[in-house]
């Protein structure tokens, strides 16, 4: 998986400026007293119930009501799997949010429902922001998409499996790859030797890593989209021929999700596999000892990586202006993000927050993720239709891994491209 991460901010929790309803009182929401009801919907970045991301944002909404007294604000969190779907609904029954924390932002500027990042945090927030992050949350120029987390992808592997099958140092190759998969499977029984994730939770995040390490892709210099690239095709029929059909990993990646790929290499269970800073703590508490390497390419070890940030952003249909920039500006403050962040082993998209974990020693497990960030490449957030490109890239895009990868990814490419005229 696959990547999101001060005026009040900088003054810390107990500086929040306290509001009374006013701006988008009027709209729905607003109670007889004049008692404002924030609707945040956000996605759960929790692998249990004891660490679900619904425990932090009710904490954060408690103590911004305790400072804000006329501006509640009711939470939702919703898993992975479910949030792009729900939103979508929500968005087509006219139940719209306030704030909303998920995976994408430009479909929504397309169809003129976001305010723009500067209506709705202050001037000292924004200024907070690490500027490659802000400018990824921009279309077209103006930035809409507010950076909440951030990650970037790197190999993992199982140093005592590795042991066992003799095997002395992470792949920089495919052939590596597959030449380390077929000794864990020969000498390490009950162990996938590397798990491929292709299921509908972050397919597209396993995907570009991989077309990433053929010179792949999901578009060119352009812009435009190149689903079914020849590389791209390419990157698909060697993971069937090489890892897939000789039984090195799952029997069916494309319906396995990251979660499952994860809890099993934190079980150790699993051999190798790409993944971000949250398999950190739970490979930890696992009591797995891990290594970390970059990518392995087709022909060497990549010298960038995907990078992933999440993001949050501000509906305009209810008219909450003023309240929804009195709690994100709490909600950026160092105190908040940096608690997710540690909780999740995630990194910051804050200047302040970066500064605390480099420097008070508690990171030093993130610094491989830290040296490889400023090299990432992303996915095409600021396209309005990426996210409903990555929507069909997440329902159909592992199954190009079991069959006829040029049909496969021809048809995700048609859609693509219609998506892309329809914007």
């Amino acid at each position: 998986m696959k990547k999101r991460m001060l005026g009040l901010a900088a003054a810390g929790v107990t500086g929040a400026l306290v509001l009374t309803a006013c701006g988008g009182g009027s709209g729905d929401g607003t109670s007889a007293d004049g008692t404002v009801t924030l609707k945040l919907v956000a996605a759960d970045y929790g692998d249990k119930a004891s660490n679900s991301s619904t425990r932090y944002w009710q904490d954060v909404a408690q103590r911004f009501t305790a400072a804000n007294p006329k501006i509640e604000v009711d939470v939702q969190v919703i898993n992975w799997n479910d949030i792009d779907a729900q939103v979508k609904t929500m968005i087509q029954s006219g139940n719209l949010p306030d704030v909303l924390q998920t995976g994408g932002f430009a479909d929504k500027v397309a169809d003129d429902l976001l305010y723009k990042a500067e209506d709705v945090l202050s001037e000292s927030t924004r200024a907070n922001l690490i500027d490659t992050f802000a400018t990824a949350g921009e279309v077209d120029g103006v930035q809409y998409g507010i950076p909440f987390v951030s990650s970037a992808r790197a190999l993992f592997w199982n140093k005592d499996v590795f042991a066992k099958a003799g095997i002395t140092e992470a792949p920089k190759t495919w052939d590596e790859v597959k030449a380390a998969a077929e000794r864990i499977k020969a000498e390490v029984p009950g162990v996938t030797p590397y798990a491929l994730p292709l299921g509908p939770e972050e397919a597209q995040g396993e995907t570009l890593i991989w077309e990433f390490g053929n010179g792949g892709g999901f578009t060119d210099a352009k812009g435009a989209y190149t689903l079914d690239s020849k590389a791209n095709v390419e990157t698909f029929d060697w993971l069937r021929s090489n890892l897939v059909e000789p039984g090195l990993t799952y029997a069916n990646p494309a319906a396995t999700d990251r979660k499952t790929a994860f809890a099993d290499f934190a079980a150790g269970k699993a051999g190798m596999l790409n993944g971000h800073p949250s398999l950190i703590q739970m490979s930890k508490d696992g009591k797995v000892d891990y290594g970390v390497a970059p990518i392995p390419g087709r022909t060497g070890a990549l010298e960038s990586t995907l990078g992933v940030a999440d993001w949050m952003m501000a509906f305009k249909d209810r008219g909450h202006q003023e309240e929804i920039r009195a709690f994100l500006d709490f909600a950026y403050a160092k105190e908040n993000t940096l608690k997710f962040d540690e909780t999740y082993n995630l990194m910051p998209v804050t200047k302040d927050t970066l500064a605390e974990m480099t420097g008070n020693g508690r990171h030093k497990d993130l610094e491989p993720f830290f040296q490889l960030l400023p090299k990432a490449a992303f996915y095409p957030l600021g396209d309005t239709s990426w996210d409903a490109v990555s929507a069909e890239i997440k329902k159909s895009g592992g199954t190009a891994v079991g069959g006829d990868a040029e049909k496969v990814l021809g048809e995700l490419q048609k859609k693509a491209e219609d998506a892309a005229a329809d914007r």
